[in-house]
């Protein structure tokens, strides 16, 4: 049994659009930073650069480093321990071109993801 992740942008848009709206230019506006943790912030970074590349705003839906610590504004020495954790738990995956690392969220994880920190904020406002 195979599962079909190819509408998984399109069915969690609603919710997607709660935490996180994505720039002319392509990048990424996480809205919810200063309520969720480091790694929460890079996940939904990362489902936004996704619909960035779905809706032809960038050509790439992976991120690099320098791009997560300038938009969300996490320095260096917090953004390496989190993205390590991030791969070791296999929430996000890591791609290396041309001696450059970038990070992307896998499809199947999105909705877990969106899920996950929809969960998180309505305990914090009831």
């Amino acid at each position: 049994m195979a599962a079909n992740f190819s509408d998984s942008l399109e069915k969690n848009f609603n919710l997607a659009k709660q935490f996180v709206r994505v720039t002319n230019d392509g990048f990424v506006d996480v809205f919810v930073k200063d309520k969720i943790t480091g790694p929460e912030k890079i996940q939904l970074y990362l489902i936004g650069k996704r619909y960035a590349k779905q809706g032809e705003l960038t050509t790439s839906d992976d991120v690099g480093n320098k791009e997560l610590m300038e938009q969300l504004g996490i320095p260096d020495g917090s953004l390496m321990p989190w993205l390590s954790e991030l791969r070791d738990k296999n929430k996000i995956t890591r791609v290396t071109r041309q001696r450059n690392t970038y990070h992307s969220i896998p499809m199947n994880l999105i909705e877990a993801t969106l899920k996950a920190v929809e969960k998180k904020m309505q305990r914090k406002n009831p």
